[in-house]
């Protein structure tokens, strides 16, 4: 499966766009639409290499996503955790309960999962809380 437009475009939005290196909330350097692969303090780069690297980026998820979710999914489904597994990398994917329960069919059971993923260094983002709303509802209802 392909992540649609629809969550791309929602994934740019959430992530924004930083033409400029900078440490998100856990950290991570990080540039353009939440790329964080080799970026290190005082780059900076177009927006038309920022959207290369979105791109690339959202391939590596997508293929993630098809990795390990074992049970078929709607696009919404797969839209959801293409911008969840995104956002929270692929190690805590893979180890995550969300997945464990999805792949066992347990659907809903799954879906509850996102609302606990809105934490940062023990503290509720307001942005986390907001994303893991709308992937959760995105998962549901598409």
């Amino acid at each position: 499966m392909k992540a649609s437009e629809k969550i791309k475009n929602y994934i740019k939005n959430a992530e924004g766009l930083r033409l400029n290196a900078y440490k998100c909330p856990r950290g991570v350097w990080t540039i353009g639409y939440g790329h964080t692969y080799a970026v290190k303090a005082g780059d900076v780069i177009t927006k038309e290499q920022a959207d290369k690297f979105f791109n690339t980026d959202i391939m590596i998820h997508e293929n993630n996503v098809e990795k390990l979710v074992t049970v078929p999914l709607t696009q919404g489904q797969f839209d959801a955790l293409v911008s969840f597994e995104y956002n929270i990398g692929y190690g805590a994917f893979k180890s995550s309960t969300l997945l464990r329960l999805l792949n066992q069919k347990q659907y809903k059971a799954a879906a509850e999962q996102f609302g606990r993923w809105v934490y940062c260094n023990g503290v509720i983002l307001g942005g986390l809380k907001a994303r893991r709303a709308y992937e959760k509802n995105t998962f549901l209802n598409g």
